[in-house]
This record gives C-alpha cells, sequence and structure tokens, in this order.
C-alpha cells in the first residue's frame, strides 16, 4: 500500500488499485499520487504473478483532475526551472498512463503480445487527469448514475487535457465529438458516454469493481485500438481525412467566434487534435505536452487557474469569514420585498432547505414573488431535475405575508424592497420592532451605502449589506458590505449564509456602488460616453464582446435599463455636491431618459429596439441622429482599451480607498460579477500582466485623451516607481484575507 494508493490482489492475480487521497474530500492528481501510480503500475508489470489490474477510488467520486495549486505554482515557475526541465516536468504524466497501456513495450512487439490488461471501475465523478486515467486503461466501466460527469474541463481553465485527453478521446469518439467536448469543457453522464465509445460498459454502482475485474480475468493480454495495426479514427475520417478538414476549418471558426480569439486554449485543443492525428500515438502525446506548457506558460492560464480555482475556492471554504464567532446556521430567512431580487432570493434559500418568509405590501404581491420559484420548480419537474416530491416541499417552505408580525421567528432578514431612502427606512423601522434582538438585518441593495442605511436601524453593528446579483438563481456571486460599524459577528453570519446556499462571496467595505456596481457602471458609462463622441454603436458593442466582456455595453446597460442609471446619477451628484465628476454619458443618459423616454429593455427603448412579436433586438437606426457619427472612427484596439482600462482604474481606486479588502476578491468579484473578461483573471491580474509601469502610462494617454477619469490613482503610480506587483510571494495585496 502507497501513501495514496491502497494495492490488493486477490485470489485469481487480479490487483485491485483503490484511489484514496488522506485528508483530501476528492482524489486529485498531484505529485504524490503520481509516484504512488508509478510504484503501482511497476508492480503490476513486473510480477508474473499478477495478471492485470482494476483502478478504481475509495471515494464517492473516482478523480477530479489535477491539483490546480500544482499546475499554478508550475506556471509561475521562473528561472529556477529551464524549459527542458518544465517540459519533463508537465509532461511526466502522460508518460506515465502510456507506460501503463503499453506495458513499457515497443510498438512492434507491443502490437505482436499485448500488454497486462489495466481495467478502470469508474464509481463516481471523473474529470480531467481522473478521466484521462480511465482513457489509458483498456477497458472502463462506470457506475449507472445520471448525475455522473465524464469530461475534460481544463479549456475552463485556460489549459488542454495534458495526459493524452485531447488523443484519446479523439481515437475513441470521433474527431467531431471530441471536438466539441474538449474545447467547450462540458461533460457527459455515462449513458451518453457508452454511447459515443468513451467508455465500455455502464453497471450498478455496486457492480462495476466486479465487471471490471471479470473482464480483467477473461483477457490474458490488452491492446489498445490505435497501437493496433492498421487503426482507424471512427467513422474513418482521421485528420488527414478531406471531411477532417473541413470539421477542422468549421471548428476553428465556430470556436474563434465563441471566445474572440482571447482564449489560447481553445486553439491549442484544436491543434493537438489535427496534428496529433497524422503522427503515431507516442509522437502524438508529445505534441500534446509541448502545447499544454506553452498554455501553462501563457498569462492567461495562470491567471485563470489563480482567480477561477485557487482564490475562488478560498473565499468558498470560508477564507474571508472571522474565525472567532461560532458558526450559525440559518433556519429561517425573513425576505422584505417579492420583487425580481427578491423571489430569486426566497427560492436559492428555500433550495438550500431554509424556511422563509416572503412579506411584501400585499399578500397578491407575495404571491407573485413565489411565482418565481413555483415557475423553476415547474420547469425543473419537467426537466426531469426535480422530483413532484421535492419540488412541492421547496414551496411548502416558502410563507408570504404582508404582515410584519411574521418575521418574529427569523433568523436572518433580507431587505430587497424598492431603492428609495424613504422606503427603506420606513420597511427596516417596522421589521426591527418585529423581530429579535439577536437578529442580523441585511439590505441588499446595490448602490446605497451601509452605513447610512444602518441608521434606520438601533443596532447598526448587526447591520450588513447582502448584495445579490440577477438572476439570483444562476449568478454565483455574493458581495458582502460591511458598514462602518458592522461586527465580526454578524459578518460571521452573512458569510455561513452564503456557505448555505452555495454562492462565492467577497467581503467590501462600504462606498456609494461598494465595489462590483461602481467598476461595472463604468463599463457601460464608457459606452455611452463614446456614442456622445461620435463612435458607432455597434463598433463599441462588437469591441465589448471581443475585449472578453460577455455582452457589449450599450446591451447590458439597456438590461440594467438606462433609467435606472440616470436615476442613480441623480442620487449621486446629489449626495456629492461639488465632489462630483461629470462625465460624457450624462449628456448621453439624460438625452435618452429626458428627452427620449427609452429606458432600455424595459420599455422596449433604448440602444436597442425590441420587436413586440419578440424577434431579434437590433440597435435603433435613429441613434445616429441624436448622437451623430463622427468622419474618423478609432480603432478596435483603442476602443479595447477604453472599455478595459477604465474598469480596472476603477478597481484600483477601490483598493486604494479601502474598498476592497484584498486584490484577490477584487478579481473573482469582477469575473463572477459582472463578467470582466475571464481570460485575464480580473481586473488586477489585467494589470499584473500587462505590467503596472505600462498599464500608468495606458492610463496617462487616456486621461489626455479622454479626460480625467482615466487618470491612475496614486497606488498605481507608487507600484510603478517600486517595481511593485499585485500578485508576488510575500505580497498580501493579492491574498484572500484569511
Amino acid at each position: 500500500m502507497t501513501e495514496t494508493i491502497n494495492f490488493e490482489v486477490d485470489g485469481d492475480g487480479v490487483a485491485l488499485l483503490t484511489i484514496d487521497l488522506k485528508d483530501q474530500s476528492m482524489n486529485v492528481v498531484n505529485e504524490q499520487f503520481t509516484n504512488d501510480l508509478s510504484e503501482c503500475i511497476d508492480r503490476v508489470l513486473s510480477d508474473d504473478a499478477i495478471k492485470g489490474a482494476v483502478i478504481t477510488s475509495g471515494k464517492s467520486a473516482f478523480m477530479a483532475g489535477a491539483d490546480l495549486n500544482m499546475l499554478g505554482s508550475m506556471a509561475g515557475a521562473g528561472a529556477e526551472m529551464s524549459l527542458e526541465d518544465k517540459y519533463e516536468a508537465v509532461s511526466g504524466f502522460s508518460r506515465l498512463l502510456r507506460k501503463m497501456e503499453t506495458g513499457g513495450k515497443p510498438a512492434k512487439v507491443l502490437m505482436k503480445e499485448g500488454t497486462k490488461p489495466f481495467a478502470a471501475a469508474i464509481n463516481g465523478l471523473a474529470l480531467g487527469g481522473g478521466l484521462e486515467v480511465c482513457l489509458a486503461c483498456h477497458y472502463r466501466v462506470a457506475a449507472d448514475n445520471p448525475k455522473l460527469q465524464l469530461g475534460l474541463p481544463e479549456s475552463q481553465v485556460g489549459l488542454l487535457p495534458g495526459a493524452g485527453g485531447t488523443q484519446r478521446f479523439p481515437r475513441l469518439t470521433g474527431l467531431q465529438m471530441a471536438a466539441q467536448s474538449i474545447t467547450s469543457g462540458k461533460p457527459l453522464n455515462p449513458q451518453t458516454a457508452m454511447g459515443l465509445g468513451l467508455i465500455n460498459m455502464v453497471k450498478a454502482a455496486d457492480d462495476v469493481v466486479a465487471d471490471a475485474t471479470a473482464w480483467v480475468k477473461a483477457n490474458s493480454s490488452a491492446l489498445q485500438p490505435w497501437d493496433k495495426k492498421g487503426f482507424k479514427y471512427p467513422g474513418g475520417a482521421g485528420a488527414m481525412n478531406p471531411k477532417a478538414v473541413q470539421l477542422f476549418i468549421g471548428a476553428n471558426a465556430m470556436a474563434q467566434k465563441q471566445t474572440q480569439h482571447n482564449y489560447p486554449a481553445i486553439e491549442a485543443i484544436l491543434s493537438c487534435m489535427y496534428e496529433g492525428g497524422i503522427v503515431n500515438m507516442d509522437t502524438a502525446l508529445k505534441i500534446e505536452s509541448k502545447y499544454f506548457l506553452k498554455l501553462l506558460l501563457d498569462p492567461t492560464a495562470g491567471n485563470m487557474i489563480r482567480t477561477l480555482f485557487i482564490n475562488k475556492q478560498a473565499a468558498e471554504k470560508g477564507a474571508l469569514r472571522p474565525k472567532g464567532p461560532e458558526k450559525k446556521k440559518v433556519k429561517r430567512l425573513g425576505m422584505a420585498g417579492a420583487g425580481l431580487m427578491g423571489a430569486g432570493i426566497t427560492y436559492v434559500s428555500a433550495l438550500a432547505g431554509m424556511d422563509v418568509v416572503l412579506f411584501d405590501i400585499s399578500k397578491d404581491n407575495a404571491e407573485k414573488g413565489k411565482d418565481y420559484s413555483r415557475g423553476l420548480v415547474k420547469k425543473g419537474i419537467s426537466r426531469g431535475k426535480v422530483t413532484q416530491e421535492k419540488g412541492d416541499a421547496l414551496l411548502d417552505r416558502i410563507t408570504t405575508t404582508d404582515d410584519y408580525a411574521d418575521f418574529a421567528d427569523c433568523d436572518l432578514i433580507i431587505e430587497a424592497v424598492f431603492e428609495d431612502a424613504a422606503i427603506k427606512k420606513s420597511v427596516t423601522e417596522k421589521i426591527e420592532a418585529a423581530i429579535g434582538k439577536d437578529v442580523v438585518f441585511a439590505s441588499n441593495t446595490s448602490t446605497m451605502p451601509i452605513t447610512e442605511l444602518a441608521r434606520n436601524f438601533t443596532r447598526p453593528e448587526q447591520f450588513i449589506g447582502i448584495h445579490f446579483f440577477s438572476p439570483v438563481d444562476k449568478m454565483p456571486l455574493v458581495e458582502i458590505i460591511l458598514g462602518e460599524k458592522t461586527d465580526e459577528a454578524t459578518q460571521a453570519v452573512a458569510l455561513d449564509y452564503v456557505s448555505q446556499i452555495r454562492k462565492c462571496p467577497i467581503v467590501v467595505n462600504d462606498s456609494r456602488g461598494f465595489y462590483t456596481s461602481r467598476c461595472f457602471g463604468t463599463y457601460v458609462s464608457e459606452g455611452y460616453a463614446m456614442v456622445q463622441e461620435g463612435v458607432k454603436p455597434a463598433l463599441i458593442d462588437n469591441v465589448g464582446k471581443m475585449s472578453g466582456m460577455p455582452v457589449g455595453p450599450l446591451a447590458v446597460g439597456d438590461e440594467v435599463a438606462i433609467d435606472l442609471g440616470y436615476k442613480i446619477g441623480m442620487a449621486t451628484q446629489k449626495a456629492l455636491g461639488d465632489k462630483y465628476i461629470a462625465s460624457p454619458a450624462d449628456a448621453f443618459v439624460k438625452t435618452m431618459v429626458v428627452d427620449l423616454e427609452r429606458f432600455g429593455r424595459k420599455n422596449g427603448k433604448g440602444c436597442y429596439v425590441y420587436p413586440e412579436d419578440g424577434s431579434k433586438k437590433y440597435l435603433w437606426p435613429e441613434l445616429s441622429e441624436h448622437f451623430p457619427e463622427a468622419a474618423e472612427q478609432p480603432s478596435a484596439d483603442e476602443i479595447k482599451s477604453r472599455l478595459l482600462v477604465r474598469q480596472a482604474i476603477e478597481a484600483a481606486r477601490c483598493f486604494e480607498e479601502g474598498v476592497l479588502i484584498d486584490a484577490s476578491s477584487g478579481d473573482v468579484g469582477s469575473i463572477l460579477g459582472w463578467g470582466f473578461a475571464p481570460w485575464s483573471g480580473g481586473p488586477f491580474s489585467f494589470i499584473d500582466t500587462m505590467g503596472v509601469e505600462a498599464f500608468v502610462v495606458e492610463a496617462d494617454r487616456l486621461t489626455q485623451a479622454y479626460g480625467v477619469r482615466f487618470t491612475p490613482p496614486q497606488l498605481l503610480r507608487d507600484m510603478a516607481k517600486n517595481g511593485e506587483t499585485f500578485y508576488v510571494a510575500g505580497n498580501t495585496r493579492g491574498k484572500v484575507a484569511a
């Protein structure tokens, strides 16, 4: 028995290798496991008494893939490792799996003799490197569970499968299916995987080891299809087949349309599949390893791994939670406001098992809010994702009311009423009169300072902001906002609640617009400013998507509502007085809202037109009449710089002002909250990758050209002068707060 694999041999000479990494909830491919697997493979191959082996897991999941913390450290490795050493390091696991499937035999000998059989008994989820272990086995049987996932998700963190995935997958399923699955990173269920030829058999969970063992006993030797003479891809369309050439042309075009050339992993995956498809397997695996190393050394992968895995996971596991307060579980939530946000919060809370009191000014309004949950439950049942019994139980946990007294037994209150100071004051005071003295009160406001709202509550230390994003049931981020007097116990309750509903939290200090709304607003405002200047609207929105944002600034402005931006702007001007700095976007918004009554999608009229028949929206043709287009248009690169740099500057200002506690929260929050170009890793990773000094130079250039909103904060000037970055060993700026 090794440290990560339990090795047993039965009376028939079949070895059972049970993967079970101690002190980890999930098996992962790390250095220790790789060493242990190598030892086990050598033992199987060298011991004449062992006929073959079955690989399974001692946990409910089979294996989740490579330890991204390990890959992240590899990506950041500097001059201490030569390029050759890095290649040896990243290709080691791939070579090991190749040894397992060939027995270490030369091609001619292998083709004639075969090797000892290895079978994978897949008892649970197998992703990334975990699935690659299975694909290198000669036989694969998976548990009959529709929720079991089999896939190669590496593209989602800027990488490609680096242990044979881009070569074995297409040789089992055909090029087209492999290209779709690997570039998207979407998993397959066992039945689908078997239908495609990715696995050989589906059995009841308790039978997978027995089935795999029986197969090994029945086969004295084994040979992978691609090691047999005359091997052809399924369907006969290998990489050099004319049909495959058409496939790669189309796949590349479709992939780049989706990624806007921002994700080098997609192109590398397709290149691996094409180049690897015209050579033998051993050469193909070397090609794959070279592309893998190239991606690993590219900043894109390192940034995405750090933000979307390491720091996101740390936040989800409680890195931002104060250590002192005892962990609490919310059993009964009070939800004030049954509008879109309140209805969404109600659903995710009831889904997590909480009882929810859903309040609005009338019982009918509250019932309309509950209809949102009814609709989602109905959809889930129709798609087979929810049973009728579980759906009914969820709805039974939601009680609608128009009586403040029904909040009496709640553990936590969340307010999501209309964004009006007077209304919020009235609702807060009436709720406080009905609840216990130890109950935390939270506001879901997206812009109004929490410290000001806390003045409506006699216990400001128990007042906090819990800012959700729409649609609540789909958006993964929750922004926790600390008021000036919010205490650690209240912060802990908020974070415990967010953990219950399985969302990712960031914690920020109070300010107008907090972090996410404040920075997101700059993206939309810069788009408006460009229209005001005479830049073509189609160019603005197309480049917005080219930069990596989910949608263009004008399109997303319509979704949020232009008139809401106008109201927030007026409230901000009133609050700041002489300190308010006007933007070119102000004139655009005033014209659209006051003069033209174009509020966005909400009234079917914004920068876009929304046909009543439900057909596709299109840019309002008359925009150019009200905002004449300039004779000379800026380049796509200039627009991209304005959109991304403007957001990054505001993020840096939030850091300098202490709104952000650390850069990692800023990066995680930017991607999960408003979709800041995921390829960049977030605004702080974007600044680091460009280089702080180069970023300051570009910001100064944009300031001269377009105005003071691009002025970099002194923090960045100081960092540039001292050669500092946000993410570097020993620098606490980038760390998730402990």
